[in-house]
């Protein structure tokens, strides 16, 4: 991290104002070099400065200049951002100069993986960027934010320091069993603290895994017979011509999908082939795919037709997910209703939009994201934290069992260090350099 990279930290295309940054302790002698204005040396930190970018005698373009010095910036280096006029051509030019003047181009998330390995932000803090730059929701930019602002790792860091206390107890009592002055721990002191620590972290984990749906989005699955409207209601909820609509019945075969925001909730939708006895090879295969969606979905839209009286097929599916979060649906209510199912439906006609509104307000009534936006957001939104904290939880369950054993205390203690591990893992206080370069290979090129 010796040399001086450089990026564009805005999006490239026509536009009022583009951003380049530079960062490394060579940033402000190399802008400075091409810079016509102030000495930028001398000026104070956090100053932006008029001027013009030239090089080999040409104005190149009118810019402003922010100065940041370390140890006060995004890296913890020496930062600048020019903010030129947003033309193609300009920024590629500046682009140009600042690389032959001896900048590196940056690689993805560069600047953020330099604030991390400089300090500045754990890593749960660098996830956190990531997903505010992501977020589709005000739900998922709150959680973003909380990741940002440290609460999540505050979490961790006073679970660490708890665990910490109790290994360094138990270890002067097994080292020291002499000194009458010392606190003694107790079996019955470790099984409570291991409990208090094991409900807590369990807790975390129920709250994360329901965060981690909210921020990816509900897989919802639209299931039905064919010909009863299943593409017609992924039309009317996307307000889009999506899927191909004919009174053909299996024109479905294949999966297809759209995203929507309803009620502050993204609900990843997935239009399926409809269940039905079938001789056609390539209908069986979308069938078969549209089943086996069944289980992986977090909610299912059953699709029935109102004209007709229940199927085999509406009874297959109805006994197939009555144990599944699901709206049934009953579509074609504009025509003459003839079926008798008696349960709690929505009517609609994905035909006309009658009653698409119904069911936006039914889904935002079972996921309901006010009521999650008024918890503690202070969890985990990511595959990679999510498994970190189910394996502390393994090893806090192990020592937990150990007491209720009575193991050895070393043996305990152990399991303890194990917690203690897991639980930096996800702040980033023990780290592989395949993992940092593997996560911040995500990120954007100037972030």
């Amino acid at each position: 991290m010796n040399d001086t990279i450089v990026a564009i930290s805005t999006a490239l295309g026509e536009g009022a104002i583009s951003i380049i940054r530079v960062s490394g302790d060579d940033a402000i002698k190399i802008v400075n070099a091409i810079f016509k204005g102030k000495d930028l040396s001398k000026v104070d930190s956090h100053t932006i400065n008029y001027g013009h970018i030239v090089y080999k005698g040409e104005i190149i373009d009118e810019v402003l200049v922010s100065v940041m010095k370390s140890p006060k910036t995004y890296t913890k280096e020496d930062v600048i951002e020019i903010n030129t006029h947003g033309s193609v051509a300009v920024v590629n030019k500046i682009m140009e100069i600042l690389l032959l003047s001896g900048c590196r181009l940056a690689e993805p998330g560069e600047f953020t993986k330099r604030a991390f390995l400089n300090g500045r932000i754990d890593l749960t803090e660098a996830e956190g960027v990531m997903d505010l730059i992501n977020s589709e929701t005000e739900l998922t930019r709150k959680m973003a934010v909380n990741e940002l602002s440290g609460k999540v790792s505050k979490l961790i860091t006073d679970l660490r320091e708890k665990i910490v206390a109790l290994i360094s107890n138990i270890e002067v009592n097994i080292d020291y069993p002499e000194y009458e002055d010392i606190e003694v721990v107790t079996i019955d002191r470790i099984k409570t603290e291991v409990r208090e620590m094991k409900e807590e972290l369990t807790k975390i984990l129920k709250l994360s895994e329901d965060g981690k749906i909210l921020k990816d989005g509900i897989k919802t699955v639209i299931l039905g017979k064919p010909n009863v409207g299943k593409s017609s209601l992924l039309n009317a909820l996307l307000e889009e011509n999506k899927a191909i609509v004919t009174d053909v019945k299996g024109t479905t075969r294949d999966i297809v999908e759209g995203s929507i925001i309803v009620g502050g909730v993204k609900l990843n939708l997935i239009d399926t082939a409809g269940v039905r006895k079938s001789s056609d090879v390539v209908e069986k295969i979308g069938i078969e795919k549209s089943l086996s969606l069944i289980d992986e979905a977090e909610l299912i839209l059953l699709v029935l037709d109102s004209s007709e009286e229940l199927t085999e097929e509406d009874k297959f599916l109805l006994d197939k997910t009555k144990d599944k979060k699901r709206i049934v649906i009953m579509n074609k209510d504009d025509l003459k209703s003839n079926n008798k199912y008696n349960e709690e439906v929505i009517r609609i006609s994905a035909k006309t939009n009658q009653g698409i509104d119904l069911v936006k307000d039914k889904i935002k009534e079972l996921f309901n994201a006010n009521a999650f936006l008024n918890k503690n957001l202070t969890y985990f939104t990511n595959v990679r934290q999510i498994t970190l904290l189910k394996e502390a939880i393994t090893s806090l369950n192990d020592a937990y069992q150990g007491v209720l054993n009575n193991s050895e205390i070393d043996m305990i203690e152990i399991d303890l260090k194990l917690v203690w591990e897991k639980l930096g893992d996800i702040i980033g206080a023990n780290y592989t350099e395949e993992l940092i370069d593997n996560l911040f290979s995500r990120f954007c090129l100037g972030k």
